[in-house]
């Protein structure tokens, strides 16, 4: 069974955080790849719940940091929520995501785990007064 290596670069391409999670199958849609990834981030999070939250969409009530969220209190944080707000991200164009070095732009297309078990996720910022 295929591993993920799930990263966060920068639109340069710098390197920002990654993690793998390894037993998934051979196909899975971009979708459930974005709601595993929030749930593995979620759940390390609320394994020990801090004021800040590092994840790939901002939680409700927090605010934007570098490389990270903070929360106004530490709080245990709902997966499935998190990971309606990242479905919507990227649907907005809050980030992207590239499997085997090509974009994928669509939900529900099937990514093949067992070649190329990485995925990018980059964030990209909105420009101040433009």
């Amino acid at each position: 069974m295929p591993a993920v290596n799930f990263r966060d670069e920068t639109a340069a391409g710098a390197p920002v955080a990654s993690f793998q999670v390894a037993g998934l199958p051979d196909r899975m849609t971009v979708r459930e790849l974005i709601r595993l990834r929030v749930r593995e981030e979620v759940a390390r999070h609320n394994a020990r719940p801090s004021d800040r939250f590092h994840g790939l969409v901002r939680p409700d009530g927090a605010e934007a940091e570098l490389n990270g969220y903070r929360l106004r209190e530490p709080r245990r944080l709902d997966w499935e929520r998190q990971a309606d707000i990242a479905e919507r991200a990227f649907l907005g164009n809050g980030f992207f995501v590239l499997a085997a070095d090509r974009q994928v732009e669509d939900l529900d297309e099937e990514i093949d785990l067992t070649g190329d078990p990485d995925l990018v996720f980059i964030r990209l910022v909105p420009l101040v007064g433009g």
